[in-house]
This record gives structure tokens, sequence and C-alpha cells, in this order.
């Protein structure tokens, strides 16, 4: 008797605070309530989608971004520029009256590249096109002249070990995917180092150029030599690729300037509507707003960045107050590898039980095509009902894993995760290179990104039920 009694308590407490109920038998229960109270957003989709894509709000977050990205620029990590775009966004947010726009303090990796060429001296004079990864060490004030070796992956580089010493490894593996081929750029100084290298110049991870390199950052291991380490265009490994296949001697003059700092304060910005209901529980929005100190980090990612922003706007345009608390954050230090987005972690992870979903966009904003999603099999269900609302924009899709740099931690421990899903057949021609500016970016499709984005963080805030974990 009074395990029933507990068990009714319990049952009873999880209603009244907003919280998923257990158990097959009540998400049976439940589920066609849900459904049916899903379905009764339609109207309120409409008018998001109505808002953001056809009235007063259309173009709105590519109009914000191209102030922004035109004023600021690049933002690497550590630097001025991202201090001014920290600052920006605190007054942008504060003006628009959301609510709780703060900073919350971190600490970030400062890396400059200074000045840096590459000089081909033979069989030819030739300019190499590069660009410094980050964190790599520079070579001596005179440089590094030294005799190519050419690889195309890292089995024929340690076939080839006793030929590298003393050369400058030239990586011009074949671009298979980002997540496959990216381990060259993290990878490469230390691999080369380990063969005796002297610099590594690796191939930048893109499937399309025009003579363009492209930055990341790379890791170095503490027993290993420290070698210095850039990114050359595909259209310089291949040439040198091919001189080589000849038997032809190259000989490469490579000059860096690259600085590492102590780490530098930065912020992450934050900003919400706070819940009506259930405002200690979390519906996290982000984006970052660092980006590499080339191009203007336009769309990496700055459109991620501004329709997580334009969220909350549509909902505070439209008078709207969810049950629970939308949170806006834009990390700082995310090309470092997560360096805000795991401070924050740490500072709030004692309240994991009060975060309902976290959404990261980080794939460009370009044509939407559905929602990356992680959580449990009854999670996912309901998802999939709220995306139906977004047929007026034929935007339905929900695939699997929805986490990403900024947001894993979370989701590693248990908290769905989703991520914004787009066309991005070109998002890598223009990754991490002088091409990320605002000529990639278009208004239209930034305009259905912010409406998907609005109407899915917005109905999980509403419901009445925690997405269950």
């Amino acid at each position: 008797m009074k395990c029933l009694f507990l068990i009714a308590f319990i049952h009873l407490l999880l209603q009244c605070t907003g919280k998923p109920l257990s158990g097959d038998d009540s998400y049976r229960k439940i589920s066609e309530d849900v459904k049916r109270e899903i379905a009764g957003y339609s109207d309120i989709a409409k008018a998001i989608i109505n808002l953001a894509v056809y009235g007063n709000a259309q173009n709105r977050s590519y109009e914000r971004l191209a102030v922004f990205a035109d004023t600021v620029g690049p933002r690497l990590s550590g630097s001025k520029n991202l201090d001014l775009a920290i600052k920006y966004m605190f007054s942008a947010l504060q003006e628009e009256g959301l609510e709780n726009v703060h900073l919350e303090p971190v600490k970030v990796p400062h890396w400059e590249r200074g000045e840096e060429f590459a000089l081909m001296l033979a069989p030819r004079s030739h300019s190499i096109s590069i660009l410094g990864l980050g964190s790599s060490v520079p070579t001596p004030p005179e440089g590094i002249t030294a005799e190519v070796l050419v690889v195309s992956s890292f089995d024929e580089l340690y076939k080839r070990t006793e030929e590298a010493k003393g050369k400058i490894v030239v990586y011009n593996q074949p671009y298979i995917s980002y997540g496959e081929t990216v381990r060259y750029r993290a990878q490469g100084a230390v691999e080369a180092a380990k063969a005796g290298a002297v610099a590594s110049l690796i191939r930048s991870i893109t499937p399309f150029s025009i003579n363009s390199p492209h930055t990341g950052w790379q890791y170095y291991q503490s027993n290993v030599p420290k070698i210095p380490t850039a990114c050359i265009s595909v259209e310089d490994a291949e040439m040198m690729a091919r001189i080589s296949s000849q038997g032809t001697k190259i000989i490469v003059k490579l000059k860096m300037g690259a600085k590492t700092y102590p780490d530098a304060n930065s912020f992450n910005n934050v900003a919400e509507i706070v819940g009506s209901k259930y405002p200690d529980q979390v519906v996290l929005v982000s984006g970052h707003l660092d980006s590499w100190d080339v191009g203007q980090g336009a769309m990496d990612d700055g459109g991620g960045a501004f329709i997580s922003w334009e969220a909350l706007s549509l909902i505070k345009d439209l008078g709207l107050r969810p049950k629970r608390t939308l949170r806006l954050v834009l990390w700082t230090g995310e090309e470092q590898g997560g360096v805000g987005a795991e401070q924050y972690y740490q500072l709030h992870k004692g309240n994991i039980s009060n975060f309902d979903i976290v959404m990261e966009s980080d794939e460009g904003t370009f044509m939407p095509t559905g929602l990356g999603f992680t959580g449990s099999d009854k999670a996912r269900g309901i998802m999939k009902e709220i995306m139906q609302l977004l047929q007026p924009i034929n935007v339905t899709a929900i695939y699997e894993s929805g986490g990403g740099t900024d947001i894993d931690y979370w989701v590693k421990d248990g908290v769905p995760g989703a991520s914004l899903r787009v066309d991005r057949n070109k998002y890598f021609w223009f990754h991490h290179s002088q091409g990320d500016t605002m000529t990639v970016q278009d208004p239209s499709q930034m305009n259905l990104c912010a409406a998907v984005w609005t109407v899915v963080s917005y109905v999980i805030a509403d419901m009445e039920e925690r997405l269950p974990r």
C-alpha cells in the first residue's frame, strides 16, 4: 500500500514540475495527448514562419549579420576583434530588451599567425599560398629552407620515414569527407615530426579550391618535437605531388612568425526570455561568436549565432513567453576545441537536470533540410511531431546525431541535443578560408533557418511535459 501511494505521489509530483513521466505505459498514455498538444501549436508555428520568412522580420538575421561582419570582421580567439564582437553583441541584446543579458568569463587560447610565406625555389620559383595552422610554432627568424617529401597518406609517411628526416613533409591526401580527412590537419605536424621532418605543409581540407588555403586548429604532443605547420592550397599540393612523381627535387623556403601568448580573458554572451511557469528549466539555443582570422566568419559561425539570436527576437516580437526559459548562448573559443563551451558546462553542470534540450547551429545557414537529434526514442518521437509543424516550408526531417562541439558536453551526459541540418554541399568550399564572407550568405535561406530554429525551440520550451530522457 505504501509502495502504491509512493508511486502515485511521484507521478503527481512529476506532472506538477513539468518533468517527463517514466515507464512505457505512462508514455503510451500521454503520447496521443502530446500529439494533440503539439498539433495545437500549428497557428503559432505559422505565425513564426510568416514573420520570419514573409513578414516584417524578413531578412533581419541576414541584415544584422552583415552589419556585424562588415563592422567587426574576423574574430580569432584572444584577439581585439573578438573582444569588440562580444561587446557589440552585449549591447545589441540589451538594446533589444532581452532578459538577463550578461557575460560569463572564460579563458581562451591566444595565438597569432604573424607574417608568413612559402616559396618554392626549385625546380622553379613559385609563391605558395599558405595559412599557418592554429597553435603552430614559428620558424627561426631566417626561415626554413629544405627539400620536400610529398606523401599521400600517413601510411606512406610511415613507409618512407627514413626519407623524411630533415625535410618538409607535404601531405597531398585526397579529400574523402571532412570528418575523415581533417585528421591530417590535426595530426600532420606530429606525425611528420616523429619521422624527423623540420616542417609540414598540409593540403587544405576542402573538396574544392580556387588556390585558397584553409586554416584550422592543430594539436602537438608533449613528447614530440614541435615543428611549424601550415595548410596549402589543393592546387599547390597536387602540383608538388606531380613534380615529385617525376623524380624531380623540390626545395621550399618557409617562414612563419606565429606567436602563442598566455590565455586571454574572454566571455560567453548570454540572454534569455524567462519562462512563465518553469523558469528554472532551460531550452538552450546557440552558435559560436569567434571565428578564424581570415574572411569574415560570416558562415562559420556568424549565421548560426545570428539565427539563434533571431529565435528570441521572433518570439519577443510575437509577444510570446514560453513556460520554460529560452536561453541564448553565443560561445567563445569554439575553434580551439569548444573552450568557452567546456567552461560553461563546468560552471552549470550542477544544474544539468534543468536543461531540457541544448541546440547548436554550426554547419552553415544554407537551405535547411531538417534537424539532427540525439536523445531517447521517446524524445525522438516527440521531435518528429514538432517537425511536422514546419510542413509549410517543407522542412520536416529528423536525422541521427544532434551533437556539436559546443553542446557535446551536455549530450554525453544525457541531455537531448539538436543541430540544424542544411544543404551544406558548398560549406567546406569556404570553411576556415578567406572565402568565408557575407557573399556566401543568402538572406532567404537564413529566414528559413531562423523559422525552423524558432518553431522547434519555442514548442519544446512551451510544452507542458519535458522531453523524456
